[in-house]
């Protein structure tokens, strides 16, 4: 049986949510949903499997969009791994933007960096897209992306 589904939202861990948080807003146009998440204690540690568990955060509205870009930060984090495109998992968002090459330079300007290089690809249809992998200031992947045709 299918179960009746509607999308909620993405959800990342950050070092710092705040800074996190203010990056998405001051450059990708995201929007605060407030109130402000901290959430601690038995439940808690029982839905996340983690024993003291405490993270704070913040929902924030994607741009064109009903859902919601989920920024939260664990008191004690588990280790890093490389962050890579080609990595199974899930592996990036993306953003739809009129000039790739200007959303990218602004990305930089605010603490990310390229991961490849702004291309054109012509899909199957004969529309074209124009798109650039970049970071946020945390190494989490973005795609910056304009369709034409």
């Amino acid at each position: 049986m299918r179960v009746n589904a509607k999308f909620g939202h993405i959800n990342v861990i950050a070092r710092d949510w705040r800074a996190l948080a203010r990056f998405y807003e001051q450059v990708l146009g995201c929007t605060p949903v407030p109130p402000e998440r901290d959430y601690r204690g038995r439940d808690l540690d029982a839905g996340v499997g983690l024993k003291n568990a405490h993270l704070a955060g913040v929902h924030l509205r994607l741009p064109g969009n009903t859902a919601t870009l989920e920024i939260f930060q664990y008191d004690q984090p588990a280790e890093e791994v490389e962050r890579r495109i080609n990595r199974p998992g899930f592996g990036h968002l993306a953003f739809a933007v009129d000039d790739v090459a200007g959303a990218q330079r602004e990305v930089l300007a605010n603490g990310g960096r390229k991961v490849g290089e702004i291309v054109t690809l012509t899909v199957a249809t004969g529309a074209m897209v124009t798109f650039c992998y970049v970071t946020d200031p945390e190494g989490n992947i973005i795609e910056l992306q304009s369709w034409r045709g």
